[in-house]
C-alpha cells in the first residue's frame, strides 16, 4: 500500500487510486480558499488541485499538460493536477499557496 505524506498527515491508498480522491476521503486540504466552493469537480480544466509531488504518479496526461501551461500555472514549476494522477507509490505532496496553488515563496 502506498504512503502518502501530505501537511504532517501520513495516508494510505491502493496502487492506482487517483490522487485528488484520496486528499478528500481523507479530508486533506487539496484545495485553497474559494476553490474549495469552486473547481472542476476533477476534470482537470480548472488548476486548483495543484500540488508538488515527490514519488511515483502516472505521467501527465494531455489535459493536465493543457491546463499547466497557461496563467496562472507555468510548465516549468513541476506541479502537478491532483486530479489527473494515479498513485503507483510512496509520495511526498505540497499544496502551494494561492487560489490555483501556484505559489511558493520565490515566485511570489
Amino acid at each position: 500500500m502506498p504512503k502518502i505524506r501530505f501537511n504532517g498527515k501520513q495516508l494510505e491508498c491502493s496502487p492506482g487510486e487517483n490522487l485528488r480522491r484520496v486528499l478528500m476521503k481523507e479530508q486533506a486540504e487539496v484545495y485553497n480558499g474559494i476553490s474549495k466552493w469552486i473547481h472542476c469537480r476533477g476534470i482537470g480544466t480548472c488548476g486548483t488541485c495543484a500540488v508538488r509531488v515527490q514519488g511515483d504518479v502516472t505521467p501527465m496526461t494531455a489535459i493536465e499538460k493543457w491546463r499547466l501551461s497557461f496563467p496562472p500555472h507555468q510548465a516549468e514549476t513541476g506541479l502537478r493536477l491532483a486530479c489527473q494522477c494515479q498513485v503507483q507509490g510512496d509520495l511526498e505532496i505540497e499544496k502551494l499557496d494561492g487560489m490555483w496553488g501556484h505559489r511558493s515563496p520565490t515566485t511570489g
